[in-house]
């Protein structure tokens, strides 16, 4: 997947695994006892409906995905459970692959300068946090990272960044509270070319998409990067919360509206037991996923691999 995240594949696995317990036990885990347990009619197709339903994947995807599985039951002549439902998996991976997601990040890509990632998402969502996953990600790969504290409108914003720079050894440049997010972009991509710096970081206010001023600050520090470097910023990821389930689309499809989001960091998704926004995420923002929050800690996410969440989510109670 992503060669800057080639960790252990067992060690990804585990953290997609307990991700979705909570999710797979309440809702997911069931489908395959459903297929096994039940004639292929309408009263099969109406129960697996209403467990996407209920496991928030919206209605309009859950719709989609039955239809999609009922037309290849038909096409393929499926006739037993099993079958069913190694056919739904393979549509659901399908439905969540990102066309070049070989080529999303390459370690040996070619910038003139630092590598820069822009963390934009409303407040509460995880991001500073989200942030500090990547950051430690990157020291423990070798990489030199800097963080920008682009977020000067939430009060103690930047020193929290700071308190968590500290604890996994980076530097953070910032301004003072209510200065512009711009120049702290013009400075943060400054010093970290004048340092050599691998990666760069920039947050940004966790902004309401309803504050159009705000957006539009959004739009300038994009313009800033981009300035400084044509290619940059080189990732622009958006952080969702996913026990917000599919009320945070809305703020999403804003915020991609804003500036072009290469990518989505999932955060929470194990204190949720309706991961089902996993899968209308793709379908409805046409943005991948590539990472989950898995817990608390630095080391609590994994970069998101469609075949190995679908068989964790699916996989039988």
């Amino acid at each position: 997947m992503l060669r800057f995240f080639k960790r252990n594949k067992k060690e990804n696995i585990e953290h997609t695994q307990n991700a979705v317990k909570p999710s797979r036990d309440r809702w997911f885990g069931r489908i395959l006892n459903v297929l096994r347990s039940s004639k292929l009619d309408d009263a099969l197709w109406e129960e697996l409906e209403e467990i996407l339903i209920s496991s928030d994947v919206g209605v309009e995807t859950s719709l989609r995905i039955i239809e999609e599985l009922k037309a290849t039951v038909k096409e393929k002549k499926l006739d037993s459970g099993d079958e069913v439902f190694e056919s739904l998996k393979e549509s659901l991976a399908a439905g969540m692959e990102h066309e070049n997601a070989e080529s999303l990040w390459l370690d040996d890509t070619e910038v003139n300068g630092p590598y820069v990632i822009l963390m934009v998402g409303v407040n509460g969502v995880g991001k500073t946090t989200s942030i500090a996953k990547l950051a430690h990600h990157f020291t423990q790969e070798g990489k030199s990272v800097l963080l920008g504290a682009g977020d000067t409108f939430r009060a103690a914003a930047a020193e929290q960044l700071e308190i968590l720079g500290k604890t996994i050894g980076v530097d953070v440049i910032r301004h003072e509270a209510g200065g512009d997010p711009g120049a702290v972009a013009f400075d943060a991509y400054q010093a970290a070319k004048a340092r050599g710096i691998d990666v760069l970081i920039i947050d940004t206010a966790g902004r309401l998409h309803t504050k159009s001023n705000l957006m539009e600050e959004l739009q300038k520090v994009h313009r800033v990067l981009t300035r400084l470097e044509p290619s940059a910023p080189h990732q622009v990821i958006l952080t969702m919360d996913a026990t917000t389930g599919h009320n945070g689309l809305a703020q999403a499809k804003s915020f991609k509206e804003a500036v072009d989001c290469t990518g989505v960091f999932l955060a929470k998704l194990d204190g949720t037991a309706r991961g089902g926004i996993v899968l209308a995420i793709k379908q409805e923002l046409q943005v991948p996923i590539l990472f989950i929050g898995t817990g608390e800690g630095v080391t609590d996410f994994a970069p998101f691999d469609t075949r190995d969440f679908v068989e964790s989510l699916l996989a039988p109670v």
